[in-house]
């Protein structure tokens, strides 16, 4: 099943972030920040998330990014490449995150790593250049066109000069270090295939997307528990002419509409985690927006689902339900003072914006 939308815009209002400590001083060490934090120039509140990788799919970076949504700028920091060495994985950016995070208005910091510590055949605790990022972040502030401007001309001017910086800080790692790192050909190869235009990038990125995607068409990760529905395959296309290749975890089609669910699971909560739902909700701020659906080339309306299971939960209830059977719900769940807050929250987010959340045992 292949499904297509496009994205010409988003509206979506923020619920259910939490709540960022702000820090007073702009010389902060990122190294030592939390994950997502405010900090203020006197005028107007940024709001600042990171990443470990750039991989997408590790430590939740979607739900960092999500928490910064409602502040008026919008910063997050991405490692262009982190290469754990010969024996570990090593990630380069994609241009559909960065394309991702120009059309929620998010301004992205190309970074790299300056110095790490060997764990074993491996090197660990990779810290950011500070002083590069701090560098960056008053350029941003100084800033006064579209984070999709700033995004497309870092690109453009400056996307070769950090590559030039993580192959030199990468060999000094590993030289201090004696962990032999990946190749750094590799490095020079993806450096070589983007070239100067960015839609050079475009096509690079989406070559490997598209690989991703169909190997995670195959594959039910473990906090994943599907009913009988299956994946399909969910390309997006924005105003950029940026596409994001993902995978639905499961479709329901009833009459011309079909029902996008994006599915987190828990095994020892009741509910899943806040990262997970985070994860979800970001989907949900895509799905939501989404237009010009087809499936199998066939145009149908859409309906965006985020389905939370737990072996733990006793019976079902929807964000679409009566105060009453919602009420019965966390009385027969015994639902802690904060999973209550939690539900109230997320079924607050799920009205104001027009998609479902379902919640029930898993199967």
């Amino acid at each position: 099943m292949e499904i297509k939308g496009k994205i010409v815009g988003i509206k979506y209002k923020v619920l259910f972030s939490d709540e960022l400590k702000s820090l007073s001083t702009p010389d902060f060490d990122i190294n030592q920040t939390p994950t997502a934090f405010l900090i203020s120039d006197g005028k107007i509140n940024f709001a600042i998330s990171k990443w470990v990788s750039p991989k997408r799919t590790r430590s939740y970076p979607y739900s960092r990014v999500y928490n910064t949504l409602d502040a008026s700028k919008k910063i997050t920091i991405i490692p262009i490449v982190k290469d754990e060495g010969e024996d570990g994985d090593r990630d380069f950016i994609q241009w559909d995150t960065i394309s991702l995070m120009s059309l929620l208005d998010v301004f992205v910091v190309l970074a790299y790593y300056s110095s790490a510590e060997k764990t074993k055949n491996k090197i660990s605790k990779q810290k950011f250049d500070n002083s590069f990022i701090l560098e960056k972040l008053k350029e941003i502030g100084q800033y006064h066109s579209s984070a999709l401007h700033w995004n497309l001309n870092e690109l453009n001017t400056q996307l070769h000069n950090i590559l030039d910086n993580v192959k030199s800080s990468y060999s000094k790692i590993q030289e201090t270090t004696g962990v032999k790192l990946h190749n750094f050909d590799g490095i020079d190869n993806f450096k070589n295939k983007i070239g100067s235009d960015v839609s050079l990038f475009m096509q690079f990125s989406r070559d490997k997307a598209e690989q991703a995607q169909s190997r995670e068409f195959v594959t039910t990760q473990p906090k994943e528990n599907l009913g009988s529905l299956s994946k399909a395959k969910i390309t997006i296309t924005n105003f950029l002419g940026g596409q994001y290749f993902f995978t639905v975890d499961e479709v329901l089609i009833e009459s011309n509409t079909v029902n996008l669910i994006e599915s987190k699971h828990s095994i020892k909560s009741i509910l899943p985690s806040r990262g997970d739902i985070k994860d979800g909700l970001l989907k949900m701020i895509l799905y939501c927006n989404l237009t010009e659906v087809t499936v199998n080339s066939e145009k149908m309306n859409c309906k965006s689902v985020l389905k939370l299971t737990s072996l733990k939960i006793i019976g079902k209830v929807t964000s679409d339900a009566t105060q009453e059977d919602i009420e019965n719900f966390v009385s027969k769940n015994k639902l802690s003072v904060s999973n209550k807050k939690l539900l109230r929250l997320l079924f607050d987010e799920a009205k104001t914006n027009y998609f479902t959340v379902y919640i029930e045992q898993s199967r």
